[in-house]
């Protein structure tokens, strides 16, 4: 009798597990890029990062996993970007990557060269892992990042998109600000 009231309580449960798997499915990444490009602007950060990326847990942070190879998480975020009225982005690269042995980590010669090809025409900054961290960090505590999460299993890869304004450059904003300037204060 125990044995059979046993065996329906693991059952229950497990129905109970498929039945909340089934109510609660994980977030579909494209549609949660789609849904969040048109709030985001610039001094926002969009990150399509390798598999060992760590979790944060600071407010301003969103992780979601899309178990998708990373090559194509990057020509989707970037196509949405393109396709924004108002952002562009601008593309931090860890300075690491290009020391990256193809010995020490098969592929990542074949990833330099197609990571180049699809970033092609986006302004890039090369910065050692730490720093750009640290940069995604203090934004971060006011600004909305978004972390895509892949399938990557190559180290340094990840790719870091600040959003900037796309209707406005830093040249003009260096011209705005030299205007104001020469206009003595009252």
């Amino acid at each position: 009798m125990r044995k059979m009231v046993l065996s329906r309580a693991i059952f229950l449960v497990a129905a109970l597990g498929q039945l909340t798997a089934q109510q609660n499915p994980p977030p579909d990444w494209k549609a949660s890029v789609a849904k969040a490009m048109p709030m985001l602007g610039h001094r926002n950060w969009i990150l399509v990062v390798d598999s060992a990326y760590p979790l944060q847990n600071s407010t301003g942070i969103e992780t979601i996993e899309t178990n998708a190879d990373q090559l194509t998480v990057v020509k989707s975020v970037l196509d949405s970007i393109h396709a924004s009225i108002h952002v562009r982005p601008v593309a931090y690269m860890d300075a690491e990557l290009p020391f990256v042995s193809e010995q020490d980590a098969p592929g990542a010669s074949a990833y330099r060269a197609q990571i180049a090809k699809l970033l092609q025409g986006t302004e890039i900054q090369s910065s050692p892992h730490e720093n750009i961290l640290a940069e995604i960090d203090g934004a971060g505590k006011l600004f909305h990042i978004l972390v895509l999460k892949t399938n990557m299993t190559i180290p340094y890869t990840s790719v870091f998109l600040r959003l900037d304004c796309k209707y406005w450059s830093s040249d003009q904003e260096k011209r705005m600000r030299a205007k104001m300037a020469a206009i003595p204060n009252k």
